[in-house]
């Protein structure tokens, strides 16, 4: 190394480990530009939130408005009723999806035989490649009333068809029966990881101190992927709000839209079809206040009961 590198790296410790590791840093770099390019420099836009935003004039020469399109959104009738629906949403999705990754992991982990293992595994993790349009035709053929196979079975047991498609209190539980079938074997994929992790010696110990399957779970394997579930829970509320656009869009109705009508078709309706760029800016941004918000609370609550946290 030339002396003049070598009095670099006296003086900077860090150009070293950049040196010694360059390749992977090198590595690194699509996945930098990737956020930079779609999710950092998009943050300017947001500047527009609190513009009168004309698209011929740009966002330097736009009028400023402050929060006068918060102020508009937080006065809005349908305010109260956006946000009922996406918490609820929200809140469903988290009891009754967030656990179930967890809970196949660790049933696949118990598996011994690693050909029916690997059998399970691909047939849960198909449904990931699925378009959201694809499962909701499949849902709709299932599910419609007019020859779908749930309605006909229905009827040919029990002599009545139910509009699960059309009727209110049926959305939610669509809803999230698609993001169950669709997604959980995908989240299964880091808790499996987590669970290769765990030293074998541990369940020998406990083997020979007679503790069965149960108690080797309770004390040995839930305690090994603590972290990584309160790491995925801490992730997964700063998305809290997003209900999924694509989804939601999809299964709306001129009858559900009072209970589907969630801040992400909001913001499509507002946005691009109406033309109000700063209006459903200022819904996005407010979307995104709450989640990091929630990321920030939810970290601070983990280090207080001892996690380690996302930072």
């Amino acid at each position: 190394m030339p002396a003049r590198q070598q009095r670099l790296s006296y003086r900077l410790p860090w150009l070293k480990d950049l040196m010694k590791d360059r390749w992977l840093y090198l590595m690194a770099v699509p996945g930098l530009l990737y956020f930079l390019v779609f999710k950092y420099v998009p943050m300017y836009g947001l500047i527009m939130a609190f513009q009168d935003f004309k698209p011929h004039l740009g966002y330097l020469n736009s009028p400023w408005v402050g929060l006068k399109h918060f102020e508009r959104f937080f006065g809005e009738d349908q305010f109260w009723m956006l946000f009922r629906n996406t918490l609820l949403l929200a809140v469903y999705n988290l009891i009754f999806f967030f656990p179930l990754p967890i809970i196949l992991a660790l049933m696949l982990n118990e598996v011994r035989r690693e050909r029916f293992k690997r059998f399970v595994q691909t047939l849960v993790y198909i449904p990931h490649f699925v378009s959201w349009v694809v499962v909701v035709g499949i849902f709709y053929i299932l599910f419609t009333t007019e020859g779908g196979a749930i309605n006909e079975l229905l009827y040919a047991t029990f002599g009545v068809k139910i509009p699960f498609l059309l009727e209110p209190d049926w959305f939610r539980t669509m809803i999230v029966g698609q993001s169950i079938w669709k997604e959980v074997g995908w989240g299964t994929i880091i808790f499996l990881a987590a669970l290769a992790g765990v030293d074998l010696q541990l369940y020998e110990a406990a083997r020979m101190d007679g503790a069965g399957r149960w108690r080797q779970l309770w004390h040995i394997t839930l305690p090994a992927i603590r972290g990584t579930i309160v790491i995925l829970l801490i992730l997964r509320l700063g998305n809290f709000l997003d209900s999924g656009f694509e989804q939601i869009f999809l299964m709306l109705t001129p009858t559900n839209r009072e209970v589907g009508e969630v801040f992400d078709t909001y913001v499509y309706v507002k946005g691009l079809t109406q033309g109000q760029f700063s209006y459903s800016a200022a819904v996005g941004l407010f979307k995104s206040v709450v989640g990091l918000i929630l990321v920030l609370g939810a970290n601070w609550m983990a280090k207080r009961f001892g996690e380690e946290g996302v930072y």
